[in-house]
């Protein structure tokens, strides 16, 4: 058995969208949307996942990655005590909690940005923040300058070369640890964060709690520099999310594939060993139901989501095939409210939430989808069929992106071995090193062996 993290299922959630909560914090009063998060857990738990990512939660001012407070709750979500209590009954269900941790920047309602505007030169946190610059002028006229995130100046960049912030922040993250027993840190912006900073982060974080994960959000560039044992346990792969939605529109298997080879090829593959966190959505990009030409790909894609290597991660709804856009620069139809007891009166998708039950129940049941190397069996533009192998059992997958059927003769990871459907519970014969099979227009065909 692996660390807990590399046998995980995640569960997305985005807690100030799901309950309905202001888009802005105006109030003093704390307002208790938890009870509305709990629901959750147990069907969170129903779907097989074991772990939750939950954020942001720290206290903030609108989007939540505008932090105002790190030892805070968010007001429009609730107090300590809530989250703690949400903690508990996750636990209680077998589900880690991974929480956001927003450590590149503040929001300019944080303490120590708040005393340079009121101190200016005088301030002792002048050197918490980069950039700052007192013969310049920002766009919210502070009278000085400051180096923001991407520009957007409601994110002032914090020095972490700075000791004081790097004990800060670390403070933080054992805080977190102590009150309420998070399980990890999905690290917000991570490639914008001091190597150095994720060094100090994984030193402190082995001290306080063995098996403590820490993800970093990564878009581009080699995912290697940052998953390392003395630095991160994984990063997002945003190269695999790429290519399972477009590799179903083009009808083009070829590019999964040559991914997974590039990435975890056994003989060369640049990220072999790692445990990426792998998502079709998330709060960030565009529904995966709204991104897909062909609605039916929408099954393939999460068969290949649960099997392919990598650590799968649900965004909340998606499961039921909810669509969502960007519009512009907002965000808010990626994050809509969800009543879920109304919502599960009504799924726009039954059978693709019955299909990533299904996929929950196969990945549990058969470790070596999660633990075994990959192997690739049949590929084609629109047919694709692999292996994950552990010792001498595992699982073959395949899939079909074509509109019509499809005969498949895909060949055998190993001789002289019993194949059976996981989904029918029928033996497939082999038939000279071969598996002849049929698959319907998307869909999917696992199968154990040993």
């Amino acid at each position: 058995m692996g660390r807990w993290f590399e046998e995980a299922v995640f569960y997305h959630m985005y807690p100030i969208g799901m309950t309905g909560a202001p888009r802005r914090n105006e109030g003093t009063e704390v307002v208790h949307r938890f009870d509305k998060l709990m629901e959750w857990l147990p069907y969170i738990a129903s779907l097989g996942c074991t772990a939750i990512y939950i954020g942001p939660l720290f206290e903030s001012t609108s989007h939540g990655y505008d932090t105002r407070d790190y030892k805070l709750v968010d007001r429009r979500l609730g107090d300590n005590d809530d989250f703690r209590n949400f903690v508990k009954k996750a636990h209680a269900l077998d589900i880690k909690v991974v929480v956001d941790g927003v450590f590149n920047h503040t929001g300019r309602e944080f303490f120590a940005f708040q005393d340079i505007q009121k101190n200016r030169e005088r301030s002792p946190y002048c050197c918490w923040y980069k950039g700052i610059n007192f013969g310049w002028n920002s766009p919210y006229n502070d009278g000085f300058g400051y180096e923001a995130w991407r520009n957007c100046f409601e994110l002032a960049n914090l020095n972490l070369w700075e000791p004081q912030v790097r004990n800060y922040l670390l403070d933080v993250i054992g805080f977190w640890i102590d009150e309420f027993d998070i399980d990890g840190i999905r690290l917000d912006c991570a490639d914008c964060l001091e190597f150095s900073f994720m060094e100090d982060m994984r030193r402190f974080t082995n001290e306080k709690k063995a098996d403590f994960w820490l993800m970093g959000e990564v878009i581009h560039g080699d995912y290697s520099r940052y998953v390392k044992p003395h630095m991160l346990d994984s990063v997002t792969n945003y190269e695999l999310h790429k290519g399972l939605y477009s590799g179903h529109n083009d009808h083009n298997y070829f590019e999964i594939a040559h991914t997974i080879r590039r990435e975890f090829d056994q003989n060369g593959g640049i990220y072999r060993g790692m445990k990426l966190y792998s998502f079709v959505d998330n709060h960030d990009v565009d529904r995966i139901a709204s991104k897909l030409k062909v609605p039916g790909h929408i099954y393939p894609v999460h068969t290949l989501l649960f099997t392919l290597p990598g650590i799968p991660s649900i965004y909340y709804g998606s499961e039921w095939g909810i669509q969502g856009r960007k519009e512009g620069g907002n965000d808010d139809p990626l994050r809509p409210e969800i009543d879920l007891k109304e919502a599960l009166k009504d799924v726009p998708d039954p059978e693709l939430l019955a299909w990533i039950r299904t996929l929950g129940k196969i990945r549990k049941e058969n470790p070596a989808i999660a633990d075994g190397r990959y192997q690739e069996l049949l590929l084609t533009n629109r047919q694709y069929a692999f292996a994950r192998i552990s010792g001498e059992e595992g699982v073959v997958v395949a899939v079909n992106n074509d509109e019509k059927d499809a005969q498949l003769r895909i060949r055998v990871p190993g001789a002289g071995k019993v194949y059976k459907d996981l989904i029918s519970g029928e033996e497939v014969q082999e038939d000279n090193g071969a598996l002849c099979v049929s698959l319907k227009p998307n869909e999917s065909l696992i199968l154990s062996f040993e």
